[in-house]
């Protein structure tokens, strides 16, 4: 089980990391020359690289949880500082999703063409929401952590 929780810090890093990368990059290139260059082609290898760790995150915490015995009590009635707490990064990780679907799908459709103004507003505010979501999964992670 132990195999688990290490993959997934692995992926959780990866994927926190990579997002904290992407950040920087989109407030350190102002210049829309600068973001064309830059954009197309680091774009797709790390949107591959992000579902791969997305992919690991959601498989080693689905083993965590069903290993741990955890799933019949998520979806009772049962509550307790652990349980709401990990109810709680569960709904944001389902939002996290959802985001990376849209802005993915948003991306791949728009690689080497200009965005549309609803294009461009998907792409950016779903980026911006997995960015500031992340940062609450990982608040969720260390209370967990400390918790247990």
């Amino acid at each position: 089980m132990n195999w688990a929780l290490h993959f997934h810090l692995i992926a959780a890093i990866a994927w926190i990391g990579g997002g904290f990368l992407m950040f920087v990059l989109g407030i350190t290139l102002r210049d829309k020359n600068d973001q064309d260059a830059v954009y197309p082609r680091i774009g797709p290898i790390y949107g591959y690289y992000e579902t791969g760790a997305l992919i690991i995150l959601l498989i080693t915490g689905t083993t965590m949880i069903y290993y741990n015995g955890l799933l019949t009590i998520l979806f009772s009635p049962v509550t307790n500082e652990v349980i709401d707490a990990l109810r709680t990064k569960l709904y944001v990780v389902a939002v996290i999703v959802v985001l990376t679907i849209i802005h993915m799908t948003v991306s791949m459709m728009t690689v080497h063409k200009v965005k549309t103004p609803l294009q461009r507003l998907l792409s950016k505010g779903s980026s911006m929401g997995i960015f500031l979501l992340n940062l609450v999964v990982l608040h969720y992670a260390i209370v967990l952590r400390d918790i247990l």
